[in-house]
Protein backbone atom coordinates (compact mmCIF):
# COMPACT_ATOMS: atom_id res chain seq x y z
CA UNK A 1 0.00 0.00 0.00
CA UNK A 2 1.64 3.31 -1.06
CA UNK A 3 2.12 5.84 1.73
CA UNK A 4 2.30 9.62 1.43
CA UNK A 5 3.10 12.41 3.87
CA UNK A 6 0.26 14.63 5.04
CA UNK A 7 0.68 17.73 7.19
CA UNK A 8 -1.10 17.49 10.54
CA UNK A 9 -2.12 20.28 12.89
CA UNK A 10 0.41 19.05 15.46
CA UNK A 11 4.18 18.99 15.16
CA UNK A 12 4.02 15.35 14.09
CA UNK A 13 3.55 14.55 10.46
CA UNK A 14 1.70 11.24 10.18
CA UNK A 15 2.09 8.89 7.27
CA UNK A 16 -1.19 8.18 5.52
CA UNK A 17 -2.06 5.52 3.01
CA UNK A 18 -2.87 7.12 -0.34
CA UNK A 19 -6.47 5.86 -0.07
CA UNK A 20 -6.98 7.68 3.23
CA UNK A 21 -5.46 10.89 1.90
CA UNK A 22 -7.82 10.70 -1.10
CA UNK A 23 -10.81 10.06 1.22
CA UNK A 24 -9.95 13.15 3.27
CA UNK A 25 -9.52 15.22 0.12
CA UNK A 26 -12.92 14.08 -1.22
CA UNK A 27 -14.53 15.45 1.92
CA UNK A 28 -12.44 18.63 1.99
CA UNK A 29 -13.22 19.49 -1.64
CA UNK A 30 -16.82 18.27 -1.69
CA UNK A 31 -19.56 20.31 -3.32
CA UNK A 32 -21.94 19.23 -0.54
CA UNK A 33 -20.24 19.84 2.86
CA UNK A 34 -23.65 20.00 4.58
CA UNK A 35 -24.19 16.31 3.77
CA UNK A 36 -20.86 15.33 5.30
CA UNK A 37 -21.78 17.25 8.47
CA UNK A 38 -25.22 15.60 8.48
CA UNK A 39 -23.70 12.12 8.28
CA UNK A 40 -21.17 12.93 11.03
CA UNK A 41 -24.07 12.16 13.37
CA UNK A 42 -24.17 8.51 12.18
CA UNK A 43 -22.22 6.47 14.70
CA UNK A 44 -20.87 2.95 14.42
CA UNK A 45 -23.57 0.81 16.10
CA UNK A 46 -20.95 -1.42 17.74
CA UNK A 47 -18.81 1.52 18.93
CA UNK A 48 -21.24 4.42 19.44
CA UNK A 49 -18.55 6.93 20.43
CA UNK A 50 -17.11 7.23 16.91
CA UNK A 51 -18.81 8.23 13.69
CA UNK A 52 -18.68 6.26 10.48
CA UNK A 53 -16.44 9.05 9.11
CA UNK A 54 -14.00 8.77 12.03
CA UNK A 55 -13.92 4.99 11.65
CA UNK A 56 -13.11 5.29 7.94
CA UNK A 57 -16.30 3.60 6.73
CA UNK A 58 -17.79 6.71 5.06
CA UNK A 59 -15.89 7.10 1.79
CA UNK A 60 -17.75 9.61 -0.35
CA UNK A 61 -20.92 11.67 -0.74
CA UNK A 62 -22.07 13.12 -4.06
CA UNK A 63 -25.24 14.56 -5.56
CA UNK A 64 -26.77 13.30 -8.80
CA UNK A 65 -29.64 15.69 -9.38
CA UNK A 66 -31.89 15.38 -6.33
CA UNK A 67 -30.38 11.99 -5.37
CA UNK A 68 -27.64 11.73 -2.75
CA UNK A 69 -25.10 8.98 -3.44
CA UNK A 70 -23.20 7.69 -0.41
CA UNK A 71 -20.28 5.26 -0.66
CA UNK A 72 -19.26 3.17 2.35
CA UNK A 73 -16.59 0.52 2.95
CA UNK A 74 -17.04 -2.12 5.68
CA UNK A 75 -14.29 -2.72 8.22
CA UNK A 76 -14.31 -6.31 6.96
CA UNK A 77 -16.31 -8.22 4.38
CA UNK A 78 -19.49 -9.53 5.95
CA UNK A 79 -19.56 -7.04 8.84
CA UNK A 80 -23.08 -7.35 10.32
CA UNK A 81 -23.10 -3.70 11.40
CA UNK A 82 -23.24 -2.54 7.77
CA UNK A 83 -26.99 -3.18 7.50
CA UNK A 84 -27.61 -0.97 10.53
CA UNK A 85 -25.20 1.67 9.18
CA UNK A 86 -27.07 1.74 5.85
CA UNK A 87 -30.39 2.15 7.68
CA UNK A 88 -29.03 4.96 9.86
CA UNK A 89 -27.52 6.78 6.85
CA UNK A 90 -30.89 6.57 5.09
CA UNK A 91 -32.74 7.79 8.17
CA UNK A 92 -30.32 10.70 8.68
CA UNK A 93 -30.66 11.74 5.04
CA UNK A 94 -34.47 11.54 5.10
CA UNK A 95 -34.68 13.49 8.37
CA UNK A 96 -32.28 16.04 6.87
CA UNK A 97 -34.56 16.61 3.88
CA UNK A 98 -32.90 14.27 1.39
CA UNK A 99 -35.46 11.53 0.69
CA UNK A 100 -33.81 10.31 -2.53
CA UNK A 101 -30.58 8.45 -1.90
CA UNK A 102 -28.46 5.48 -2.91
CA UNK A 103 -25.98 3.81 -0.61
CA UNK A 104 -23.23 1.88 -2.34
CA UNK A 105 -20.79 -0.51 -0.71
CA UNK A 106 -17.23 -0.46 -2.02
CA UNK A 107 -14.87 -3.27 -1.05
CA UNK A 108 -11.77 -2.02 -2.83
CA UNK A 109 -9.57 -0.66 -1.54
CA UNK A 110 -10.16 -2.76 1.54
CA UNK A 111 -10.71 -0.85 4.77
CA UNK A 112 -7.63 -0.38 6.94
CA UNK A 113 -7.32 0.55 10.60
CA UNK A 114 -4.76 3.15 9.46
CA UNK A 115 -7.73 5.18 8.21
CA UNK A 116 -8.65 6.06 11.82
CA UNK A 117 -7.06 9.28 13.01
CA UNK A 118 -5.66 9.96 16.48
CA UNK A 119 -8.92 11.51 17.69
CA UNK A 120 -10.88 8.35 16.79
CA UNK A 121 -8.25 6.20 18.50
CA UNK A 122 -8.48 8.36 21.64
CA UNK A 123 -12.28 8.00 21.64
CA UNK A 124 -11.92 4.20 21.43
CA UNK A 125 -9.51 4.19 24.37
CA UNK A 126 -11.80 6.42 26.46
CA UNK A 127 -14.65 4.02 25.70
CA UNK A 128 -12.55 1.10 27.01
CA UNK A 129 -11.48 -0.43 23.68
CA UNK A 130 -7.78 -0.58 22.87
CA UNK A 131 -7.13 1.11 19.53
CA UNK A 132 -5.32 -0.75 16.76
CA UNK A 133 -1.59 -0.90 17.40
CA UNK A 134 0.11 1.46 14.99
CA UNK A 135 3.57 1.72 16.53
CA UNK A 136 6.30 -0.23 14.78
CA UNK A 137 7.65 -3.05 16.90
CA UNK A 138 4.71 -3.07 19.30
CA UNK A 139 3.15 -6.53 19.48
CA UNK A 140 0.22 -5.97 21.87
CA UNK A 141 -2.08 -3.11 22.84
CA UNK A 142 -1.86 -1.22 26.12
CA UNK A 143 -4.71 -1.60 28.60
CA UNK A 144 -7.26 1.18 27.93
CA UNK A 145 -8.18 1.20 31.64
CA UNK A 146 -4.79 1.66 33.33
CA UNK A 147 -2.31 2.03 30.45
CA UNK A 148 -0.29 -1.04 31.37
CA UNK A 149 1.66 -2.88 28.68
CA UNK A 150 1.35 -6.10 30.68
CA UNK A 151 -1.58 -7.67 28.85
CA UNK A 152 -2.43 -11.09 27.52
CA UNK A 153 -4.63 -12.25 24.68
CA UNK A 154 -7.61 -14.27 25.91
CA UNK A 155 -9.28 -14.87 22.55
CA UNK A 156 -8.72 -13.79 18.95
CA UNK A 157 -12.42 -12.90 18.89
CA UNK A 158 -13.95 -10.36 21.24
CA UNK A 159 -17.44 -8.88 21.31
CA UNK A 160 -17.32 -8.65 17.49
CA UNK A 161 -15.15 -10.32 14.84
CA UNK A 162 -13.12 -7.13 14.33
CA UNK A 163 -12.01 -7.17 17.96
CA UNK A 164 -9.90 -9.54 20.09
CA UNK A 165 -10.36 -10.08 23.83
CA UNK A 166 -7.45 -9.19 26.12
CA UNK A 167 -6.94 -8.99 29.87
CA UNK A 168 -4.67 -6.64 31.75
CA UNK A 169 -2.24 -8.41 34.09
CA UNK A 170 -1.99 -5.33 36.34
CA UNK A 171 -5.57 -4.09 36.85
CA UNK A 172 -7.04 -7.49 35.82
CA UNK A 173 -9.74 -5.88 33.68
CA UNK A 174 -10.75 -7.56 30.42
CA UNK A 175 -10.94 -5.34 27.34
CA UNK A 176 -11.58 -5.48 23.64
CA UNK A 177 -8.77 -4.68 21.23
CA UNK A 178 -9.80 -3.33 17.82
CA UNK A 179 -7.64 -5.43 15.50
CA UNK A 180 -5.21 -3.90 13.03
CA UNK A 181 -6.12 -4.56 9.41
Amino acid sequence: MPVVNAVAASDRIPLLPVEELERRRRRQHSACPELWRLLDAVKDPEIPVISIWELGVLQNIERDGDTVEVTITPTYSGCPAMDVIREEIGQALEEGGYPHHRIQTRLSPAWSSTWMDEEARAKLEAYGIAAPVSEAGRAAPACPHCGSDRVQAVSEFGSTACKALYQCLDCHEPFDYFKSF
